[in-house]
């Protein structure tokens, strides 16, 4: 049983953890437990009850609270911050009833409510037992006639077992830099990372990992955490003075106002949590497997290698070049073809046709049928990009609509690449979107669709909005969903993929509508190495679409055609240089490359992913996927600059079965999974060279 129901009294156990919490002396709803799940329900600790510790901090101030509101003497970080209609700021809750609910999707619900006003919180839980993950979010309802303003409302506060040594690890980068490992001492205080971006941001990522500054990759107690949202976010790590450490998360309060009508319920997006005794590794797998399983709409289906044409024609696309480009695509093995920007009306440049989602006449005067047919006789599906929240001021869309982009009448309307934010959070914008690419999609055999967003808010403003303008922040995010949920609905067989200039928007909120997404606009395979590893932390390889690129052929790289595609068969595999440039020994290599991918994608897009050594750390780099059963794995591993003479580190496997043999598939070397762990194997690589090691289990 996922949940225990005691008097005054919860414990939710999955696989290996725990988490409890209760009613304490004084009726607070207080945390006592997240850890090593134990034996028996009798086995987790009371609900805390501290006394009082001098005027200046009370026993509400030291109680480690479930979900704490602001007011009285409570000086810690609130999760939830609101006004009544009378003007009272802070609020003081109570607790009324608690109840599981449902069979094979068992949740609970425990309802708290304000002392004087009708306003209701429930809390809401859910155990992913298999996954080792406690599922949390929070409903406000008004019960009353006047309306309340919720002026912060988080989805969870986590907390950590008494201490003050925890070290925070989380994601920092930026536009063509993203997903850097932080690994930093929690001290007194509270530090914040966040976006105020309407995007989650190349920046920073709704994701936490927190230990004791011993754990690695393999051992050591790490708890950990995210949030499923796409839009404005903050997480406020806090350690207090008290040997409290916590982490709030949730949707970001800056400019932030709901104004909650009479029987109106605001909910709360999910934020997900996990520990594990078995290190940062084990973290990443179970995120991995619970988004595979539970939260992409196509996690089993196998990512198919991908040609994008951006590189090779930019916007000077038409008919006859994406044909040339197809056909040689086709020829090395590509399985679906996508043609990027500058295929729409009047799109010439970044400057001009944002909003005008129909084939430009010039460039394909018959429409896309033509090319998609021609690509589909090559054996290859057909895939298109698209920018739908944005419009350029040269558009027939905006000198129709001028009052839908988000803007303050009275300020001038920054654009950014050309083009402006439409109002996602207004319904004729999600209709019109709708209508179009409903049309686009209805009228043409796509099978892909890269979904694009290439800048950040600017002027949030919202002139008639029907409440409180700081709804935009949300609001904005719901229609997106909406979007995107309508015409997943219309079109199931249709892959999407999320991407920001990159990584701008990549979240649990955004995968339970994309199937994948696009890591970085930065396709050296050198920067690749790090910034996959980065995002592996999180996502599973089948949401990580890399490709191979020519990159920047100005600047020049030392790193061969066969080292950037092993950086790109990390993940999804695609291919985005320009092909007609490339030689026939570059093509016949590709081929042979994206056929050796074809006998390994099942391991790398479904199996368990293991981080032997740390690209972001070392020269030497190397990761292993290993197959659910034990039966394949696939290693890469990568050699950048290292000065000369260089001694490499032997390499020890992980995750085999210890009795059972393996065999490398290129020298046909056999040993035990024990052997391959345990004894390691010796690497001969030079600068900038690779390998990729296949393993089969064979009878012993």
């Amino acid at each position: 049983m996922a949940i225990h129901l005691l008097p005054n009294r919860w414990i939710l156990e999955t696989r290996n953890s725990g988490y409890a919490f209760g009613l304490n002396d004084a009726g607070l709803l207080a945390h006592s437990y997240w850890g090593q799940r134990l034996a028996y329900a009798s086995d987790y600790p009371a609900p805390p009850s501290p006394a009082m510790w001098a005027a200046f901090n009370g026993p509400a101030h030291l109680t480690p609270e479930e979900y704490p509101g602001y007011g009285g003497t409570k000086y810690i970080e609130p999760c939830l911050k609101v006004t009544f209609a009378d003007g009272v700021r802070d609020v003081v809750l109570k607790f009324i009833a608690a109840e599981a609910a449902g069979q094979d999707d068992m949740q609970l619900q425990v309802h708290l409510e304000d002392e004087h006003y009708p306003l209701r919180v429930t809390l809401h839980y859910r155990a992913h037992e298999a996954y080792d993950l406690i599922e949390r979010w929070v409903s406000i309802q008004n019960k009353g006639h006047e309306p309340v303003t919720l002026e912060r409302v988080w989805s969870a506060q986590w907390h950590l077992p008494y201490g003050d040594h925890y070290w925070l690890t989380h994601l920092t980068g930026r536009w063509l830099d993203e997903m850097h490992l932080r690994h930093e001492p929690l001290v007194q205080g509270v530090k914040v990372l966040e976006s105020r971006r309407l995007t989650t941001s190349h920046h920073h990522s709704p994701w936490f990992a927190v230990d004791d500054g011993t754990a690695d990759e393999d051992q050591g107690a790490v708890w950990y955490g995210t949030l499923a949202w796409s839009g404005n976010w903050k997480t406020a790590a806090e350690v207090t003075d008290f040997m409290s450490t916590r982490v709030n998360i949730g949707i970001n309060d800056f400019d932030f106002a709901w104004t909650l009508k009479a029987g109106e319920t605001f909910v709360t997006p999910a934020s997900f949590g996990g520990y594990t005794s078995a290190g940062f590794g084990a973290a990443s797998r179970a995120l991995h497997d619970f988004i595979r399983e539970r939260i992409l709409p196509n996690g089993d289906r196998p990512r198919k290698i991908l040609y994008n044409s951006w590189e090779a024609t930019y916007f000077d696309v038409d008919e006859p070049s994406q044909i040339q480009l197809a056909q040689i695509a086709a020829q090395m093995g590509v399985e679906l073809f996508v043609m990027d920007d500058g295929w729409f009306h009047r799109r010439n440049l970044d400057n001009a046709g944002l909003g005008d989602w129909w084939p430009d006449a010039a460039k394909f005067p018959h429409g896309l049928k033509p090319l998609i047919e021609a690509v589909n006789r090559l054996g290859m599906d057909f895939g298109l990009w698209i920018e739908p929240e944005m419009v350029n001021p040269d558009s027939e869309l905006y000198r129709l609509h001028p009052d839908w982009v988000i803007h303050f009448p009275t300020r001038a309307r920054t654009e950014a690449r050309g083009q402006l934010i439409l109002n996602l959070a207004r319904r004729e914008v999600q209709d019109y979107l709708i209508a179009q690419l409903d049309r686009l999609l209805t009228e043409n055999a796509i099978s892909f669709i890269k979904w694009d967003m290439n800048r950040n808010v600017s002027e949030p403003g919202w002139a008639d909005a029907p409440g409180d303008p700081r709804e935009l922040w949300v609001r904005y995010v719901y229609g997106l969903y909406h979007v995107w949920e309508t015409l997943r609905q219309r079109h199931p067989h249709v892959i999407w993929q999320s991407c920001s200039g990159g990584g701008g928007r990549a979240d649990l909120g955004i995968l339970r509508l994309a199937d994948q997404i696009w890591v970085s606009d930065n396709t050296y395979s050198t920067s690749r190495l790090s910034i996959q590893e980065g995002f592996s932390s999180i996502f599973p390889a089948n949401t990580m679409e890399a490709w191979v690129t020519d990159a920047d052929p100005q600047i020049g790289s030392p790193e061969s055609l066969r080292f950037r595609f092993h950086v790109s068969m990390c993940g999804a595999l695609g291919i985005g240089g320009h092909l007609i440039r490339w030689s026939e020994a570059e093509r016949a290599e590709a081929a042979s490359l994206i056929a050796q991918y074809k006998t390994i994608r099942h391991v790398v897009q479904s199996g368990d992913l293991y981080r032997l050594r740390s690209a972001q750390k070392h020269a030497l780099s190397a990761l292993q996927y290993v197959s659910k059963d034990r039966s394949e794995s696939v290693v890469f591993c990568f050699r950048t600059m290292m000065p000369q003479p260089a001694q490499l580190p032997r390499l020890y496997l992980r995750g085999l079965e210890p009795a059972a043999c393996y065999q490398d598939a290129a020298t046909g070397e056999t040993r035990s999974g024990s052997a391959w762990m345990h004894v390691g194997l010796e690497l001969t690589l030079g600068n900038f060279d690779s390998q990729i090691i296949h393993l089969r289990r064979t009878e012993n």
